[in-house]
């Protein structure tokens, strides 16, 4: 089955919440600035110049993403992705990352940066095949669960 890549509409914020707030309790839990971005993402991400994308099939949305900017100019925070747990395992967030890396080349973007946590293995190896190195995590990081910062630089 095909699965097409579209950007953020109001009408998937929900998708974009929900998604996040499961993968959230499910590996960790919610941080209030999770809850803050992830109620508002307008405000927190779209506003500010960045993007939300949303991968889906027929009508069905599979999994999110979120590209932040971040200080640094032409560099966004690759951050709140999340897959519907019956859509693991499909590779549904490699083709949300493989899409980011395109639209971030096509805009002239100098990289993206992510906090992660090395207890999620998969995630962390996907990050490494696709060029992602380690740097080294400030103490005033914006998440309590993060305990590695990664940069992918084109």
């Amino acid at each position: 089955m095909q699965t097409e890549i579209v950007n953020y509409q109001p009408k998937y914020a929900t998708y974009f919440y929900d998604y996040n707030i499961e993968w959230l309790q499910t590996f960790f839990y919610i941080e209030p600035y999770d809850e803050e971005v992830l109620s508002q993402p307008e405000k927190y991400i779209i506003n500010k110049g960045g993007h939300i994308f949303f991968a889906k099939q027929n009508e069905a949305i599979l999994g999110t993403v979120a590209l932040m900017p971040t200080q640094e100019k032409g560099v966004f925070e690759l951050t709140k992705m999340a897959v519907l747990p019956k859509a693991r395992g499909q590779k549904i967030g490699q083709k949300l990352l493989q899409y980011c890396i395109d639209f971030a080349k096509k805009q002239n973007l100098k990289g993206f940066m992510l906090y992660s946590n090395t207890k999620l293995e998969n995630a962390i190896y996907l990050y490494r095949k696709y060029g992602f190195i380690e740097l080294e995590l400030e103490k005033d990081n914006p998440y309590e669960r993060a305990d590695i910062k990664m940069l992918l630089k084109f």
